[in-house]
C-alpha cells in the first residue's frame, strides 16, 4: 500500500526552527524524487523545496532558499525539511509528494502521483 506520512508540524515564532519528516513505504520511495509543497488559506499549492532520491540534488523556491534545507535519509525512506528562520508567511499546511513523472518539472504540483496527509505549519510573529 503507498503511503506518505508527514510529521513534527507545529506552531513556532518567528525565527525559530522545526523539522518537518515524511516517512515513505517501500513502494513510494522508487519514485524518483519527492518534494515538499506548502498550502496557505486562500493561496494555491506551492513547491518549496525538492530532493532527488539517487544523488540528493536539490531545488528551492526562492523564498526559502537560505532558510531551508531539504534532505534524506534512503536506509528510512525518509525525506526532512528543516525550516530555520521561519517567518509568518511560512504558516501553511506542508505536504509531502513523490514524483515519478520524468519531463515534469519539480515545482508543477500535478507531476507528483502521492501526497501525503500534510502537517501544519504556524509562525506567530
Amino acid at each position: 500500500q503507498v503511503r506518505l506520512v508527514e510529521s513534527g508540524g507545529g506552531s513556532v515564532q518567528a525565527g525559530g526552527s522545526l523539522t518537518l519528516s515524511c516517512a515513505a513505504s517501500e513502494y513510494t520511495y522508487s519514485s524518483f524524487s519527492m518534494a515538499w509543497f506548502r498550502q496557505a488559506p486562500g493561496k494555491e499549492r506551492e513547491g518549496v523545496a525538492s530532493i532527488y532520491i539517487s544523488d540528493g540534488t536539490t531545488d528551492y523556491t526562492d523564498s526559502v532558499k537560505g532558510r531551508f534545507t531539504v534532505s534524506r535519509d534512503n536506509a528510512k525512506r525518509t525525506v526532512y525539511l528543516q525550516m530555520n528562520n521561519v517567518r509568518p508567511d511560512d504558516t501553511a499546511m506542508y505536504y509531502c509528494a513523490t514524483r515519478s513523472r520524468l519531463g515534469t518539472r519539480w515545482y508543477d504540483a500535478s507531476a507528483y502521483n502521492y501526497w501525503g496527509q500534510g502537517t501544519q505549519v504556524t509562525v506567530s510573529s
